[in-house]
């Protein structure tokens, strides 16, 4: 320990203060480097949260005692990735987040005794808007969603029924197509008892009417109906033919346009049709008469005829003297009267619109390319029966019919631009380098970290280091000569006038130096002995005087 407190003494305050410095700055630069290393990597635990929701969420996880940043003023919460899924089951454990409104769940802590009618529908409505703003914001490019319900009751003795309305405020990533506006008319009206889709008004948050919720299904809607139909239809007929055909001629190298006429009328057709063969006899009915009549009294005027009750002679009878033979005639008559039930057969078709009139399809193929033995890529259009097969394809794709006027055009032209070479996916042991974008970040990190480290090392620490292992340089003695001359040849003079010092001078100096320093130090050491044993020090000098001289 002596020599170790000798060592730090001869260094000087200079040099101590230089080995702080480098020690505070190592151990701070290191220490920094060691910190972000192993820093955890944060990730966005809940993102677009509201003030209510990311106060809630803070205060759990201050509880739970887990570290957490707070980005974008609150609204982006941040915790370790690994720790990201456990969190996320604890929070939806306890409700959290909300999501700004409040669901069924205001019926689990409220007194249902104590409440009053009034109250519990208040609640009820309340509960029904939290719920259907969550429902909405769940779809997709729906940022937020706020629903106001109107549910009028029934007056007493009325007969009229005000029907309940609803307004929805949205706020959307993007643009909201009509096909989606009127999913989320239809998805609060099913959820609602009474409310009817047309009676839903929806707003953006730039204050754009998305639905009318006061005129109903006017004369626009069936039409905006009937283009979203048609553009549908185009689209998916556009996608199967761009599919077949970019599977022969290759990705990116094909462009198809489609177009579909349609018939909107709708058209009711009634028909009967009778067979005659198929009777079926309903009812069957005969009649028979039969009657006889006399000739004798018919313009003739006789005792007999003339008498009353008088008898006719029988027939065949000889007529009396004087009277002329009666003549009898007889007749008979048959009546059938059959009623038969015709075979009938009544056929009533509904023709609703948009029936295809006609479809038209126009095909852009581009040619192949070869890469010839110099290395530049030449272009070869398609042959015919090449493009005769790919019209066969997209003809089979539509549905073709010639009777309702279809067209179908294919054309190979060569495209402006150039094809896109496909880029090849890695196997094998290269598939193992594929790096995400968080592991190039890390990788960029931890490279500035030490490069950083490297800098500081050369810069501060190296200079410092050097400085503390240099000898001092001891001025000369005032008034003492100058030990050498100067050096043999042209030298240049120092700018006080000194001449320069030869190295072998220098090096007589650094020994001097060491021997005065050695020379001090041994004085040093012999004071102190001296204070500390002030009584074997006096005996030591008067035994050094009573010595004789040699």
């Amino acid at each position: 320990m002596q020599g170790l407190l000798g060592f730090f003494r001869t260094l000087g305050a200079a040099r101590l203060g230089a080995m702080a410095a480098v020690t505070v700055t190592l151990v701070g630069v290191f220490g920094f480097l060691i910190l972000r290393v192993t820093a955890p990597q944060m990730t966005p635990l809940f993102t677009d949260l509201t003030v209510e929701d990311s106060t809630a969420i803070v205060k759990d996880l201050e509880r739970q005692g887990i570290v957490y940043e707070l980005k974008n003023d609150g609204a982006i919460i941040m915790v370790a990735r690994d720790q990201v899924a456990r969190v996320r089951m604890r929070l939806a454990e306890g409700g959290l987040p909300k999501g700004g409104g409040i669901g069924y769940e205001i019926f689990d802590k409220s007194d249902a005794l104590g409440a009053t009618s009034f109250v519990q529908n208040i609640n009820h409505l309340r509960a029904m808007e939290g719920e259907l703003s969550r429902t909405i914001r769940s779809l997709d490019r729906v940022q937020a969603a706020r629903v106001h319900l109107v549910l009028p009751e029934r007056p007493l003795f009325s007969r009229e029924k005000v029907e309940p309305s609803a307004s929805i405020v949205l706020k959307v990533r993007g643009t909201l197509e009509s096909q989606q506006v009127r999913a989320i008319r239809h998805l609060v009206a099913s959820a609602v008892n009474g409310l009817k889709p047309e009676r839903v008004s929806i707003v953006d948050e730039a204050g754009r009417l998305l639905a009318d919720g006061a005129s109903g299904e006017g004369d626009g809607e069936p039409v905006a109906h009937a283009d979203e139909r048609q553009a549908a239809y185009e689209r998916r007929l556009r996608q199967e033919v761009e599919s077949i055909v970019t599977s022969v001629v290759g990705p990116g190298r094909a462009r198809v346009q489609l177009t579909a006429e349609f018939d909107f009328n709708r058209i009711t057709q009634t028909s009967d049709q009778f067979d005659p063969e198929g009777r079926v006899l309903r009812s069957s009915q005969t009649r028979e008469e039969q009657s006889t009549t006399s000739d004798g009294r018919d313009g003739q005027v006789t005792v007999g005829n003339e008498l009353p009750g008088g008898q006719r002679p029988p027939a065949g009878a000889p007529a009396p003297e004087g009277q002329a033979p009666v003549q009898h005639d007889q007749s008979k008559k048959s009546e059938e009267i059959a009623n038969y039930e015709i075979s009938r057969t009544t056929k009533t078709e509904v023709i609703e619109g948009a029936r295809v009139k006609r479809v038209s399809v126009a095909v852009l193929v581009d040619g192949s390319y070869a890469k010839g033995e110099n290395g530049e890529v030449s272009y070869q259009a398609r042959s015919a029966e090449e493009i005769q097969r790919i019209g066969a394809l997209v003809r089979s794709a539509i549905g073709f019919d010639q009777k309702r006027g279809d067209q179908v055009e294919v054309v190979n032209l060569r495209f402006a631009e150039a094809p896109v070479t496909p880029i090849s996916e890695a196997t094998g042991w290269s598939s193992y380098l594929q790096f995400t974008k968080d592991d190039i970040l890390r990788a960029i990190e931890w490279t500035v970290m030490g490069l950083l480290g490297l800098v500081v090392v050369l810069v501060v620490v190296r200079p410092l280091v050097r400085r503390i292992l240099a000898p001092d340089e001891q001025a000369p003695l005032l008034g003492a000569p100058a030990l050498v001359p100067a050096v043999a040849g042209n030298a240049p003079a120092l700018a006080d006038g000194m001449p320069p010092i030869s190295n072998q001078t220098s090096k007589m100096i650094d020994i001097a130096q060491v021997q005065g320093q050695v020379h001090a130090q041994s004085i040093q050491k012999v004071g102190d002995l001296a204070q500390k044993n002030p009584h074997e020090a006096v005996a030591i000098i008067r035994q050094w005087l009573h010595e004789s001289p040699l």
